[in-house]
């Protein structure tokens, strides 16, 4: 029987789970049954599952992801038109590894943003730091960083470290002078060393006029367009699709 001083050199060693299971291994006649080996086999198996579970879910929480229940298995294909081995070719994270960029092209409610969070959910789970940005709140953290001292440096540093970074609503906008030179930054600085996601209505021959169309215009898109796999996200509205089912399995109103 594990003993109380035992009990609190694992605990303070952060290995409560360890405690968890020993203890539930000593009134359970099955566990005492067993080799001694096998016994510890099954108490590591246990705790480094544990261990993994909780450093996914705290790696999804700090990603903040707009649908942190997206999962790649659970993408609907029926009549939208999706790249099916692209798509599960995305969800191995293989990418990332390479340091590549993906872009998630189609109109509003086909599903860009579900997609993105599903591949951002599988590099959670292959251990990889995960970030999702709405390109509007995106800016507005480099406005309120902007008039700060090297705040602008400091957030472009903080995003760098991403291995994945998620930006939704790419150009919904058009950018101003200021704006355009913070993107040039962080995509400079993202390039070839992080991937990145964009979930976009607009093809690349649109970046550049949004973009402002100067050389730092150019000079994005380029790192951008020739270092992405484009997917498109299909010809069904999803929103709509859910919405309307939504309504049936409610009944009548």
């Amino acid at each position: 029987m594990i003993n109380d001083e035992s009990i609190r050199k694992l605990r303070e060693l952060n290995l409560p789970e360890m405690v968890e299971i020993l203890q539930r291994q000593e009134h359970d006649v099955a566990y005492t049954c067993m080799p001694f080996d096998e016994r510890i086999q099954y108490v590591a198996d246990y705790v480094y599952q544990l261990k993994q579970d909780g450093r996914i879910k705290r790696l999804v929480r700090s990603a903040r992801l707009r649908y942190p229940n997206a999962e790649i298995n659970s993408v609907h294909y029926e009549k939208r038109g999706l790249d099916k081995r692209l798509l599960l070719e995305l969800g191995t994270c293989a990418f990332i590894k390479c340091n590549h960029n993906v872009v998630f092209n189609g109109f509003t409610g086909a599903g860009k943003t579900w997609l993105a969070c599903a591949i951002g959910k599988q590099a959670c789970k292959n251990g990889y730091k995960v970030r999702y940005y709405r390109m509007p709140q995106l800016l507005e953290d480099f406005s309120l960083q902007d008039v700060r001292l090297n705040g602008r440096r400091k957030l472009v540093r903080k995003l760098q470290n991403y291995n994945l970074l998620i930006i939704d609503e790419w150009l919904s906008s058009a950018l101003d002078d200021k704006q355009v030179a913070f993107m040039f930054e962080l995509i400079e600085s993202r390039y070839q060393s992080g991937s990145t996601i964009f979930c976009t209505q607009f093809v690349p021959s649109e970046w550049l006029e949004r973009l402002g169309g100067g050389p730092q215009a150019d000079a994005i898109t380029d790192r951008i367009v020739h270092d992405s796999a484009f997917f498109n996200s299909g010809e069904l509205n999803m929103r709509e699709m859910l919405g309307t089912s939504y309504s049936y399995s409610k009944g009548p109103a």
